[in-house]
């Protein structure tokens, strides 16, 4: 595969702390971990790239979990001083273990928050058949409420307009979208109802569940595989909340953070 150009990436904490890879989720972009960054943990340097297909990276294809990895190695070579930690959420948690599996000497541990991986195919296709029928919404108001009704609810308001100011968007078309690649995004969800991959089994590892999410993007298949392959290398967390973990959660997913830091 050709060279793919480092992530539009954003900075946050001490320029000599121990070094944290954050990975956002799908629709997301590298400024959700801001407010965690500077608030919780503002001693370790936080390297939060927007992922391929989102923000102001590049959103050009290919759009697989390989291509994403890539552009995540770019990344660590850009920025990195050294091994990082790796905290990654939901489609962030998938990319952090085939980072894992692709470059095991520069991970020192690896933190999933409500990861998404080995997903049911059928689940997927009717994702992912939602996001083409209905890509984008009317106005701000639209896009603000489907985050109330759905995984953001429990999430600080002043963070949610936070993202909205960040992250939305007009169009063409004369509606608003998230700033990402619809292609990109619908490319993913197909993605993630590939098997899932596991770490190196000697990788400490953080299992953060947020019980609240039904159906779960931690499967049981996967939650027990991981189990297996790592025994005491890795500690499962649930957290009684929904899917934005570190955003609903910050002080718990932060302390989560700097045992392994």
């Amino acid at each position: 595969m050709g060279h793919v150009s480092a992530l539009h990436t954003h900075l946050f904490g001490a320029q000599d702390g121990p070094e944290i890879l954050a990975l956002h989720g799908l629709t997301g972009h590298g400024r959700r971990w801001e407010a965690i960054a500077d608030g919780q943990l503002p001693d370790a340097r936080w390297i939060s790239p927007d992922l391929r297909g989102h923000g102001l990276s590049t959103w050009a294809p290919p759009w697989n979990l390989e291509a994403h990895v890539s552009s995540l190695i770019d990344t660590l070579d850009a920025h990195a001083h050294g091994p990082v930690l790796v905290v990654g959420h939901s489609f962030g948690g998938a990319l952090g273990l085939h980072l894992a599996r692709a470059v095991p000497d520069r991970i020192t541990g690896l933190v999933l928050l409500d990861p998404a991986i080995g997903l049911d195919p059928e689940l997927m296709r009717t994702v992912a058949d939602l996001t083409i029928s209905s890509p984008d919404y009317t106005d701000v108001d639209e896009a603000r409420s489907e985050k109330l009704d759905g995984a953001w609810g429990e999430v600080p308001r002043d963070a949610l307009e936070i993202e909205i100011a960040e992250h939305l968007v007009p169009l063409d078309n004369g509606r608003v979208n998230w700033r990402l690649s619809t292609p990109a995004v619908v490319s993913a969800w197909g993605e993630l109802a590939r098997d899932p991959v596991l770490p190196p089994e000697d990788l400490p590892t953080v299992l953060v569940q947020a019980s609240k999410v039904q159906p779960p993007y931690v499967t049981p298949a996967f939650r027990r595989a991981l189990t297996e392959h790592l025994g005491e290398n890795l500690t499962a967390v649930d957290i009684e909340c929904d899917h934005m973990v570190a955003q609903a959660r910050p002080d718990d997913v932060a302390a989560i953070i700097r045992k392994l830091l």
